[in-house]
């Protein structure tokens, strides 16, 4: 597993795959706040927390920013 992908980064990851597309968009991942938000309860800054995921996964060179709250996933 790469070091990238733990807590918060594999969380976000794992829920983005379950969408089964290669190109999704942010409110899709949104979607999954409720169970990240049971995953993290102390935690009241879900969809910043998701936005910044989703950054660390791009500098990563998983996720590609396609446009404004579209991301696809690298090959």
């Amino acid at each position: 597993m790469s070091p990238e992908l733990r807590g918060w980064t594999l969380n976000v990851f794992n829920f983005a795959r379950t969408l089964r597309k290669d190109e999704f968009c942010l409110s899709e991942v949104y979607a999954f706040e409720d169970s990240l938000r049971s995953i993290y309860p102390g935690n009241n800054n879900i969809r910043p927390k998701i936005r910044q995921q989703l950054q660390l996964l791009r500098d990563a060179g998983i996720l590609e920013f396609v446009a404004p709250g579209q991301y696809r996933f690298s090959n």
